[in-house]
């Protein structure tokens, strides 16, 4: 009814400055209730093409800016968006499911940070000069911004993973149009109202809402946009890759994970545990980091095993507005089916499921029944080859087996087609890097999880992406870089 569809949200497009409605829409919805809640622009090539225009537009003056005067801005963002931290937190939480307390500690203050940590880093970075005395030549090098930059984030991290991407563009100069994912969008369209008043000239940001079929290919194909920035999964990477070709664009890819987390014998379990219950259920195992395979030495395997599950059942699954809960809702009806037939596969080939989905049961309240809630499950028993150890599940999932020595685990681990992220557990400091030496991913975490450091270069080999972000790693990939050679 339309009595109904008024009480919506409904979301708009932001070009050059200005919220622009769209012809069509689709529905979001929330994923504790299971109800539509807002409406997102069904955006297509006509809305890229405006975006992509105004973006261009935007260009000359934003890029011809001092850095100084761009790190002003993006501070001044931050401190926007901190202000409304509070509003920011809740959005996020009701639109993706996560719960009240992990938007509020990890995804907003991260998205603040996200700018004023790049409006600090631009005004570091120094380029090259050699000199080639016997030729009478010196040579020296210039980094510019590249132009419009695509950018597609997902629905995991969605203000977080967005100002990841939008922080460095801006700073290097370049203008952008930002498709975020259409589940999670809502975030994306409130830092749109903010834009004005921290001073982002208009055309610098542009936001575009839907679908990546329609809105992302359009933005994919657009010639005029040099550059992809995309982080979401291996697939659609693929389709990016192809469809960007012709047009020799330079892409940035942040794909899925099947992390290993590796616990040696002289673990120190009563860190270990903890951090490890985290780094499987953290955000409902919503991330792209979480652990999924976790490899227990022998002599240590049966006593790991008993506390992690009995651990595990003490996460509290429910109402992500409720700050005591731990795991808030999946994010979509499909993804929690499709979590949830894993569960199933594992079960048909043999593998002992010892807590959560289909063991224990899941009590919720009234109003979140129809909500996509699942418990943390661990599963035992796994063979290596099972689709459970190979494929990205992105659920609160985990498998657990053991193994006797260093040297199988390491071929183990890596014996997956991903690459992003690995937690080695051990005292033994030679063993911890020549472990973490020998892994075949971007990152290694020891005795820790999660701990980042913006400088410091993030992504994954293998299947896991493309390039590297950070400081110096999206600095490089943002500007375009010239060699001079001056003959005097």
């Amino acid at each position: 009814t339309m009595a109904h569809s008024k009480a919506l949200l409904v979301l708009e497009n932001f070009i050059g400055g200005k919220f622009v409605t769209c012809s069509s829409y689709i529905d979001s919805y929330n994923p504790s209730t299971g109800d539509v809640y807002c409406r997102v622009p069904d955006s297509g090539k006509e809305e890229v093409e405006a975006a992509v225009k105004a973006a261009k537009d935007a260009f000359p003056i934003w890029s011809s800016k001092s850095p100084l005067e761009r790190s002003r801005i993006l501070n001044k963002l931050a401190d926007l968006i901190e202000h409304d931290l509070e509003a920011f937190a809740q959005a996020e939480s009701k639109d993706q499911g996560k719960t009240i307390t992990f938007a509020r500690t990890v995804d907003i203050p991260r998205a603040v940070y996200n700018f004023r940590f790049f409006a600090s880093s631009i005004l570091h970075h120094t380029t090259e000069c050699t000199e080639m005395a016997t030729m009478g030549c010196v040579h020296y090098t210039s980094r510019a911004p590249v132009g419009v930059a695509g950018l597609i984030s997902p629905w995991n991290l969605p203000l977080y993973l967005l100002t990841w991407k939008i922080a460095p563009a801006i700073a290097c100069g370049n203008t952008v149009v930002a498709k975020p994912s259409e589940m999670t969008s809502v975030t994306a369209w409130m830092m749109c109202k903010l834009l004005e008043k921290a001073g982002v000239p208009h055309g610098v940001v542009n936001v575009v809402f839907g679908t990546g079929a329609k809105a992302g290919e359009a933005l994919v194909c657009h010639p005029d946009v040099p550059l992809i920035s995309f982080t979401g999964s291996t697939l659609t990477a693929q389709r990016i890759t192809e469809k960007s070709a012709p047009h020799c664009k330079r892409l940035s890819l942040e794909l899925g994970g099947k992390n290993p987390a590796i616990i040696f014998d002289d673990a120190d379990l009563t860190q270990c545990i903890p951090m490890t219950l985290r780094s499987s259920f953290a955000n409902q195992g919503e991330i792209c980091l979480c652990t999924s395979r976790i490899f227990v030495q022998r002599g240590i395997y049966s006593q790991f095993l008993k506390r992690f599950v009995a651990e595990a059942k003490k996460w509290k699954v429910g109402n992500p507005a409720d700050p005591t809960v731990d795991v808030g809702a999946l994010i979509s009806e499909e993804h929690l089916e499709k979590v949830r037939s894993y569960v199933k596969k594992a079960q048909a080939e043999g593998a002992r499921v010892l807590c959560g989905e289909g063991v224990d049961s899941l009590t919720l309240s009234a109003g979140n029944q129809k909500g996509y809630f699942m418990l943390p499950t661990v599963i035992a028993e796994v063979k290596d080859e099972s689709c459970c150890m190979q494929e990205e599940i992105f659920g609160p999932v985990t498998c657990v087996v053991a193994f006797d020595t260093e040297e199988e685990v390491i071929k183990r681990a890596n014996s997956v087609k991903y690459g992003l992220a690995a937690t080695v557990w051990s005292s033994n400091v030679g063993r911890v890097h020549r472990v973490a030496q020998r892994l075949q991913s971007g990152l290694v975490w020891t005795n820790c999880w999660l701990v980042r450091d913006l400088n410091l270069p993030f992504g994954g080999m293998k299947a896991s992406g493309i390039g590297r972000e950070g400081a110096k790693d999206s600095y490089e990939f943002f500007t375009e870089v010239k060699t001079i050679t001056i003959k005097h």
